[in-house]
């Protein structure tokens, strides 16, 4: 077994966000509207995405229209996660530029996931005793009429 082999296998998760990409790369010129049926995000969340400078400089074709790339249908996958986990837009937005800024960003990043990650524990723990609290209470509905 080569060390190739026997090395673990690390995914990208924030390309996974979404499914395969519906092209190749090469041929990834995406429209608008083609974007904004693969992500569910309209064309007015997009263009305005970009004008807030969340998402980074999209390509455009010699008619101006914009044209979307694979690497960009990741990047909405992964602002998508951001999105589910409650992260406000501007910390959404200063990551993004940090994130143009380049590598030497990288540890102003990280704090900022980190300190994220750590508000999605909590919240989650919130949760987490709030289901306890509805569990119960279904429990004590399912027992008849008069018990809770």
């Amino acid at each position: 077994m080569s060390v190739v082999e026997s090395a673990p296998v690390r995914r990208d998760l924030c390309a996974s966000a979404l499914p395969e990409h519906p092209r190749p790369a090469g041929q990834d010129a995406y429209t608008i509207s083609e974007v904004s049926a693969w992500t569910g995000l309209t064309a007015h969340t997009l263009r305005w995405y970009e004008r807030i400078g969340l998402m980074p400089d999209v390509d455009r074709s010699h008619t101006g229209q914009r044209r979307y790339t694979n690497r960009d249908l990741d990047w909405l996958g992964f602002v998508g996660k951001l999105r589910l986990t409650g992260m406000p837009v501007a910390d959404m937005v200063r990551y993004a530029g940090m994130v143009r800024a380049g590598d030497h960003t990288f540890a102003e990043r990280r704090e900022l996931l980190a300190a994220h990650r750590e508000d999605v524990r909590r919240r989650i723990s919130e949760l987490r005793d709030t289901l306890d609290v509805l569990d119960y209470k279904i429990d004590l509905y399912t027992g008849g009429p008069g018990t809770a």
